[in-house]
């Protein structure tokens, strides 16, 4: 980690590279959390969907690989004045405690195909029966598009493959894909096709 990764250069920029707002379908969906919910924000990046779940009254962890992008997070807290657990980990194998999550909020968290379906079934064992977690991610006709998003299709998800990854864990309340248009900060701006997934832990 002594090292500056990929996100930590990126993070770097002045300003907030996704914006301070949350994404639209966690907004859309929150109102599913019981108040004062326990909730794990993985790839959160600079904070803003954390932030604004611990506006809202949450118990939040924000966890990512970038150790800058967690200092504007908590950077962003302050400001705000709510509390903001950070923790610097790697989803490769990382995993949160078993059954002690309200709800996962993945918001543009893409990984590699051979690291993806692990980490996920992981990080949905964090939740305990009745939790949710959400999903949105660049569908793979995203490549299309120049709003955002990897450039490699191994990295981009669909419905079907965000099913496999969790059967057995969770029941899907929502699957969908489609283009939407994106307003998150310079980084997410245009036409874009989005993968978006809620499931409910068995």
């Amino acid at each position: 980690m002594a090292v500056m990764n990929f996100w930590d250069q990126r993070f770097a920029e002045p300003g907030y590279k996704y914006g301070t707002e949350p994404n639209a379908f966690l907004r859309e969906q929150a109102t599913r959390l019981a108040p004062a919910s326990r909730v794990l924000v993985p790839g959160d990046g600079e904070g803003r969907n954390g932030v604004w779940l611990a506006e809202h009254g949450h118990s939040v962890t924000s966890v990512d690989y970038s150790s800058v992008g967690l200092q504007k997070a908590q950077a962003l807290a302050a400001r705000r004045g709510v509390s903001l657990v950070t923790e610097l980990v790697d989803l490769t194998d990382w995993a949160p405690e078993p059954a002690m999550l309200d709800a996962v909020v993945l918001v543009y968290t893409h990984l590699p195909s051979a690291i993806r379906q692990p980490a996920h079934r992981r990080l949905a064992l964090g939740l305990r029966p009745g939790g949710w977690l959400l999903l949105e991610a660049f569908h793979p006709e995203q490549l299309a598009h120049s709003s955002g998003g990897p450039k490699d299709v191994d990295m981009l998800y669909t419905p079907k493959v965000l099913g496999a990854d969790f059967a057995g864990l969770l029941r899907c309340e929502l699957s969908w894909h489609g283009e939407i248009q994106l307003s998150e900060g310079l980084g997410h701006q245009g036409l874009a096709h989005v993968t978006r997934w809620l499931g409910q832990r068995l």
